[in-house]
Formats: structure tokens, C-alpha cells, sequence
């Protein structure tokens, strides 16, 4: 195992697992001692497989290795795709011992994850994610599933990892619209929970956009922490877990209008945190410069702060009402009341929401 790495838990009883994050991580570390059985599933896409996977086989001596490689991009996450793996697992007779292993970003780790949890009705699974968000968000709290034409991720189960492993040397070799992407997802956290965590994302993003290995080690960590501490307390999404969809609603709604994959998920999310800070600046929430202080992070950190030209008002309200934090078609939202603290909530002005719409669809 390399020795520059840092490593946290989540705290989940008998089903928790670590989280290893730091450099060179990838073929130098034996993830044997998380696999039941001794048969391996690598689950992984075009793109990552010619980069990554002969490292990752090398990280499970002496178990017998198959690996499935699918298309790469979100417009691939969906029945058709998920079968491909179902596929792979039967012809090689894979068994309820075996672990299935997502190599890449996290279209590759809600598949193979929902795939985990279906399998001859669940099988272990490993994450090792390879993008930014998916390191910071998709890989960590056991969120698994696939998308409907309908609705992003509306079709899935919940299935915890039994190890997620971190290598921030992946991130080099991805383009820079995926850093930005995924660096939504970090300042998000700052958002709902680590104010702290803010000013220090405010004052480092030149080295986080710059690629700088230690400011990406810290970020990534502390993203992670916080998720996982989440996680603990509400692994199935009751209550405070759902503060992590700041932005979500938004941006799911955006994700599906433009077709999966031509927005990235954390661009679209970077837009929905910065309608849902222009709602709860005009409920009173927070301040002007909380909500000016919002748009300069995103800004900074390479992301949209509109919508896609020509989505209507009409358009979201549509595609919102089908969003899983809705209780008995009752519209929940994620506001902030304050930079560092978040709520959902089903109790706030139709006409705000409308006029944040307005503003933000012309």
C-alpha cells in the first residue's frame, strides 16, 4: 500500500467499510482481504478500462477475474446497459460469492452497484472511483441505480460497498469540464454543513482547479468525512441525508430536459445550488452576499450558474413533481438558511419559487 494515504470509515455497524483516499493507490494495494469468495467481476467502461484495469487486476491476487467494459456516458445508464453486466456474471457462472468491482466514474459505480445488489439477490461490491464527483459523492453512501426516461435515478436500491479506495493520481487524466464538475459536489458540502470547509474551498480553488495533488487529497477527504457522517446517521435517506441533494432537484430537472450526458450532473447541480440559493435569498434565508458569495464559488470552480437556453418555468415544474424527496405530491426542496446549514422543506412560497424560475428561464 502506498504510504501517502489517508483513511476514514463509515460508521454503518457490521456493514461498515473505509474509505482510502491519497496517491499511487491503484496496483499497489491488495483488495483480496474484501472479497468473500474468489471470484472478481471488474465492471468498468471504454474510456477508464485502457488506463486502469490491468492495475486494478493486479489488486486481487489469486482470485480468478473476468471483466465486463460498457460505453461510457451518462446515456448508457439504463436497463440495456445494466443487463450487459447481468449478462457477464451468468455466462461465466459467477455465484453468490463473488464481488463485482466499479472501476470508474459514477455511472460506472450506480451500475455495477445496483447490479451488486440484484445479483442472485446481492453480492459484495468494491468501488474505485476515478472522477472527482464520483470520488467526493457517488461512490461513498451506497446509493445504486440507474435512470428512466421519466427521471434520473428513480430506478435503484440502496447496497454499501465494502471498500472504497481513492486514487487521486486518476484525476490527471481527466478533462477539465469533469474537475469542474465535480468539484460541485465538494463546495456543496461546504453549503449544507462545513462553513469552514467553505472559506477553505473559497481560498484554495486556483490549486484545486490547478490539479494540485495535496489540495485535492484534503478536499476529497474532507467531502468524504462529511458524507460519511451523513451516512451514519441516516443511511436510507428519512430525513438529514436528503440535505445532500442540494441542488439536485434543480438539477435532475435540468439533466433530463437536456438528455442525459449533454449536461454533466455536477454542472447541472452547480446551476441548481445557485437557484436554490436564489430561492432561500428570497425567502429570507440568507443574505445578498451569501447568496453573491454562492455564485463567485461556482463561478470560480468552471461551473453554469443558468439553466439551458429555452427551459421553461413549465419544464421544471414537471419534472420536479416526480423527484424522490416528494412526500405525497407535496414539492420538497433543500434551502439554505445560511452558508454552512441547509433543510428540506415542503414549506415555502409558490410565487418565491416562481420567481426564481422566471429569473433563471428567459
Amino acid at each position: 500500500m502506498s504510504e501517502a494515504y489517508r483513511e476514514l470509515r463509515v460508521e454503518l455497524g457490521d456493514r461498515g467499510y473505509p474509505i482510502l483516499v491519497g496517491k499511487g493507490l491503484l496496483g499497489n494495494c491488495d483488495l483480496s482481504p474484501y472479497v468473500s469468495g474468489s471470484t472478481v467481476m471488474i465492471v468498468t467502461n471504454d474510456i477508464v478500462a485502457p488506463l486502469y484495469l490491468e492495475m486494478v487486476r493486479n489488486s486481487f491476487p489469486g482470485c480468478r477475474l473476468n471483466e465486463v467494459i460498457l460505453p461510457d456516458g451518462e446515456a448508457f445508464k439504463n436497463w440495456e446497459t445494466l443487463n450487459r453486466i447481468f449478462d457477464a456474471l451468468l455466462e461465466q457462472r459467477h455465484s453468490r460469492k463473488t464481488t463485482l468491482v466499479a472501476l470508474g466514474g459514477g455511472v460506472v459505480g450506480d451500475m455495477a452497484g445496483f447490479a451488486a445488489a440484484c445479483y442472485q439477490r446481492g453480492v459484495d461490491f468494491i468501488q474505485i472511483p476515478t472522477t472527482l464527483l464520483a470520488q467526493v459523492d457517488s461512490s461513498v453512501g451506497g446509493k445504486t441505480g440507474i435512470n428512466h426516461p421519466l427521471g434520473k435515478n428513480m430506478i435503484g436500491a440502496f447496497h454499501q460497498p465494502r471498500c472504497v479506495l481513492i486514487d487521486t493520481d486518476t484525476l490527471q487524466t481527466l478533462p477539465r469540464r469533469e474537475i469542474s464538475a465535480g468539484l460541485a459536489e465538494v463546495i456543496k458540502y461546504g453549503l449544507i454543513r462545513e462553513p469552514d470547509f467553505l472559506a477553505w474551498l473559497e481560498d484554495s480553488m486556483s490549486r484545486l482547479t490547478g490539479l494540485d495533488a495535496d489540495a485535492l487529497t484534503e478536499a476529497i477527504y474532507r467531502s468524504c468525512a462529511c458524507k460519511a457522517e451523513v451516512v451514519a446517521q441516516d443511511e436510507r435517506e428519512g430525513g438529514l441525508r436528503a440535505i445532500l441533494n442540494l441542488g439536485h432537484t434543480f438539477g435532475h430537472a435540468i439533466e433530463t430536459h437536456a438528455g442525459y450526458g449533454n449536461w454533466l450532473h455536477g454542472e447541472a447541480v452547480g446551476a441548481g445550488m445557485m437557484m436554490a440559493a436564489d430561492l432561500s435569498n428570497r425567502l429570507g434565508l440568507i443574505t445578498d452576499e451569501d447568496r453573491r458569495r454562492v455564485e463567485s464559488i461556482l463561478t470560480s470552480a468552471g461551473l453554469p450558474t443558468s439553466v439551458p437556453a429555452g427551459m421553461t418555468p413549465d419544464h421544471f415544474m414537471n419534472l420536479m413533481a416526480v423527484d424522490k424527496k416528494n412526500v405525497d405530491g407535496q414539492l420538497r426542496l433543500i434551502l439554505l438558511r445560511g452558508l454552512g446549514e441547509a433543510e428540506v422543506t415542503d414549506r415555502f412560497s409558490p410565487d418565491a419559487l416562481a420567481d426564481t424560475l422566471a429569473t433563471f428561464c428567459h
